[in-house]
């Protein structure tokens, strides 16, 4: 397009230069005036893409050139040109001697409708070539420069997206390795920060929920874990009644027990009984409510609840004695001191405590007589209620003790010896 606009311009130019000569050729043309016909064709040499303009008379004798060495010479035109017109312009193409493309142009000098002559116009095809090719490289090293730009554009915007999510995903690499503690610095004021500061944050509840997980873990089963995880926000929480099976353990004589003994050695001890009594209270799905001293309260039935709760209450108790029998044979004497209650019955469940520690645990009187039935129980001796005996009395074996006068309960209370488990019952 560019190249077509040019040639017609140049072609306009030409026209007009065209135009001008014939008008003013007429009269010097008429009276043979050599001197005015060559003063007006020394003006075509400050047009731009014109080679030359030359005069000739009616015989094609050339009484003016832009080149003087021409004048008074024949105007040769090949025979082979391809002469076109348009109006009483006519224009054709040839080559010069020396290798220029040339488009000529003439048109006819008349006067009072005679024939004086021709002028004649050479238009350089290869200054239109040159100005192409001037344009072309400037488009080329524009298009270069804006590709250039843009590139470097590309890559300062992409190291600017690219930084912030590296940063991201080695955030998210640490997060996968457990390491809540870190934390992304970045201060923007656009869409990256703000996912940095939610990252920071959702970091800081995952922390949160590993310390609640690592923590509340130790005490409860995986199953109960799990429920609580996953419903934070239930009535287990809250405070509500259910059946449950209450479990205690307590060291006999534990007092003396820790006056004959270095501190040291004590809690060594006391751990080891404390490993065990946790260990088979999680494995039948109950949780370590707390430790009081030298004793472990367990519960079962909450806050999931089991229909079978008794019954593994008395199955942890049993697991627990002959775990603790099996290791009192290496040299902890503590181990054989041990003497579990366990009782049944309604209990209030859920966090209690104040707005700077609360836990969560359960009371009433069903626990209280647990405690009690516990205080009854002999080194190696599981003591359980009556509420217990009518629930597992078909699977283990029991040995009716005379009732006993607790504290707390003006009645007298029936109690029971597990003695194990019945032979041929199948546990699952």
């Amino acid at each position: 397009r560019q190249r077509d606009s040019l040639y017609e311009q140049t072609v306009k130019t030409g026209t007009v230069s065209l135009n001008y000569f014939r008008n003013n050729a007429r009269i010097p043309l008429l009276k043979d005036n050599i001197l005015n016909l060559n003063t007006l064709i020394k003006e075509a040499a400050s047009v731009e893409g014109l080679l030359y303009a030359t005069i000739v008379d009616r015989g094609e004798l050339i009484r003016a050139h832009t080149d003087p060495a021409l004048i008074g010479t024949m105007l040769e035109i090949s025979d082979t040109a391809k002469i076109s017109r348009d109006g009483d312009i006519s224009y054709f193409n040839f080559t010069l001697p020396d290798g220029p493309h040339v488009l000529n142009l003439f048109a006819p000098v008349t006067f009072k409708d005679v024939a004086l002559g021709e002028v004649h116009v050479g238009i350089s095809l290869d200054f239109i070539k040159k100005q192409i090719y001037k344009e072309s490289v400037f488009i080329i090293i524009l298009s270069l420069f804006i590709v250039l730009l843009g590139i470097a554009i590309s890559i300062l915007i992409g190291i600017g997206f690219s930084r912030p999510i590296s940063r991201l995903v080695l955030a998210t690499q640490e997060i996968g390795k457990g390491n809540f503690h870190y934390k992304i610095e970045m201060i923007r004021k656009d869409e990256f920060g703000d996912l940095a500061t939610a990252f920071n944050y959702m970091t800081q509840e995952l922390w949160k929920k590993l310390c609640l997980q690592q923590s509340f873990g130790r005490y409860i089963s995986p199953e109960v874990l799990e429920m609580i995880m996953a419903h934070p926000e239930d009535s287990w929480l809250k405070g509500s009644r259910s059946e449950a099976s209450i479990l205690f353990t307590d060291v006999r004589g534990f007092t003396a027990y820790a006056e004959t003994r270095q501190p040291e050695e004590v809690v060594e001890a006391l751990n080891e009984y404390f490993g065990i009594a946790t260990k088979c209270i999680l494995e039948y799905g109950g949780y370590i409510d707390k430790f009081i001293g030298d004793a472990v309260l367990g519960i079962f039935g909450v806050p999931i609840h089991q229909a079978d709760h008794s019954e593994r209450a008395v199955r942890a108790a049993v697991a627990l004695q002959r775990q603790l029998k099996t290791a009192g044979q290496y040299g902890n004497v503590l181990l054989s001191k041990i003497g579990i209650g366990i009782n049944a019955g309604v209990v209030v469940s859920g966090n209690l405590g104040s707005q700077v520690k609360m836990e969560y645990t359960v009371i009433g009187d069903s626990v209280n007589i647990a405690a009690r039935i516990n205080n009854l129980a002999g080194p190696g001796e599981i003591i359980v209620s009556k509420e217990i005996y009518e629930s597992v009395k078909q699977t283990f074996s029991m040995k009716q003790l005379p009732p006993k006068k607790i504290k707390g309960k003006s009645a007298f209370i029936e109690v029971y010896q597990v003695l194990g488990e019945k032979k041929g019952q199948v546990h699952a």
